[in-house]
């Protein structure tokens, strides 16, 4: 394992490379100088962790005691284009856990995308104290007969949603109604599945990276 450190006013930013069965990993952390929570936030898959939703928590929680873990997984690290399969993503973000867990803290399993459907098929397992999925893909662009709401609703911890309202992969009205108390939803007016909203919407961009952040942290207020 390996680390760099870069101190700020508010946080202490440190990388670290972590080995795993499905090759290294790197955990990039935003660190709350009074953290309650470990927030870790892993990618989709046709991207990293320069995502604007991923880069606004990590911008935006630390001042509010909640530590960031930005995952990049394997692959990514590797500099392959295309993700693996499910089941080779479940074991990168196995292998990143315990460094995840090392603070002692209850550490809140999240991600987007395809990033987002792996916190949620290991959360059980990995003892993870809540979910975040931003963008979760429903279903695959034009198939939601394809549906991927068993991982979802499958969790088994307090899960939020984060979702555009335009998302192809699943827009808000296309979730299961579900028990109280199994997932929240959130909605980004206009937004698709990397949030980005069009000129003609309602809101701004950075508008809607708030309403992003401003929910996350109400919500991970409401965790004991």
């Amino acid at each position: 394992m390996t680390s760099d450190t870069t101190d700020t006013s508010d946080t202490t930013d440190t990388s670290e490379t972590v080995d795993t069965e499905a090759g290294p990993a790197r955990v990039t952390w935003h660190r709350a100088k009074r953290p309650r929570f470990v927030l870790a936030v892993s990618h989709g898959a046709g991207g990293g962790i320069e995502a604007r939703d991923l880069k606004a928590l990590a911008a935006a929680l630390p001042a509010h005691g909640v530590s960031v873990a930005l995952v990049e997984q394997p692959w990514r690290v590797a500099g392959k284009k295309l993700a693996p399969a499910p089941k080779t993503l479940d074991t990168g973000w196995r292998g990143v856990w315990p460094a995840l867990a090392a603070p002692g803290l209850p550490v809140i399993s999240g991600g987007r995308s395809a990033g987002a459907r792996v916190a949620c098929r290991t959360a059980g397992e990995l003892g993870a104290h809540a979910v975040l999925a931003l963008s979760f893909p429903l279903h695959p662009p034009g198939r939601p007969e394809k549906s991927r709401a068993d991982e979802l609703l499958g969790a088994g911890v307090p899960t939020l949603v984060v979702q555009g309202g335009n998302d192809p992969f699943g827009r808000p009205g296309e979730f299961p109604e579900a028990p109280a108390g199994t997932y929240d939803l959130i909605e980004v007016p206009y937004g698709d599945h990397g949030f980005a909203v069009p000129k003609r919407a309602g809101i701004g961009q950075e508008e809607a990276l708030e309403r992003i952040t401003d929910g996350v942290l109400e919500w991970t207020g409401s965790l004991g």
